[in-house]
């Protein structure tokens, strides 16, 4: 099993390369008090692109929390409970009432843009919960998992880093291509117990 995985990700990583950016691929904007990041949707991941894209035009994010955030990790946002909800209220349970079909593949660099998940065995993703990789520095190809990375991503990886230990096991579907010193921000920011911010960190999500 483990053989067959690692050809299924070598096949996945090598096809998709290091970025995305193809006629069809979208932009979203995610605004908040720290600045605005501009993000690139991947057409590789077509369930997770055009759901997001349902739920901008919805506004089905407008005014939802970065609920929580771990510097040298991620920041995670779109549980639709964390709209209104009183301080210390415990986040991160809350969806659309559907899941979607994993699209496994893009690694984990620093600023891409990830679904959130249950522990579930077909890895399928929350319906509206995302999370960006903050990460924590450069990482160099001896450190990274036993998974057959090319050179471009293991060249990225060492420049910028991210989570490698999360490749294979979440979808990657965009990246933020402007914009990456408010995910530093946002990471910054003092958290309570459980990861939420003492102060939310609202967000809005349009269309660019």
């Amino acid at each position: 099993m483990k053989k067959i995985l690692l050809f299924l990700f070598s096949a996945a990583i090598l096809f998709n390369a290091c970025n995305s950016n193809t006629a069809t691929d979208y932009h979203v904007v995610i605004e908040t008090e720290y600045g605005n990041m501009k993000v690139l949707l991947y057409d590789e991941t077509p369930i997770h692109k055009e759901n997001f894209l349902k739920l901008t035009k919805q506004g089905f994010y407008d005014d939802l929390l970065f609920h929580r955030v771990i510097s040298g990790f991620m920041i995670q946002g779109g549980d639709p409970d964390s709209k209104n909800a009183a301080p210390g209220q415990r986040l991160g349970s809350g969806g659309p009432g559907y899941t979607l079909e994993a699209e496994i593949g893009f690694p984990h660099f620093k600023g891409t843009l990830a679904a959130a998940r249950t522990q579930n065995p077909e890895k399928r993703s929350s319906g509206c919960q995302f999370y960006i990789v903050h990460g924590n520095g450069p990482i160099p190809a001896e450190k990274l998992p036993n998974y057959n990375y090319n050179d471009a991503q293991k060249q990225k990886y060492a420049e910028v880093g991210g989570t490698p230990q999360l490749d294979m096991q979440y979808t990657v579907f965009g990246e933020v291509i402007e914009g990456m010193e408010v995910v530093d921000k946002i990471a910054a920011v003092q958290t309570a117990p459980g990861d939420r911010p003492l102060q939310d960190v609202k967000m809005k999500v349009r269309l660019k």
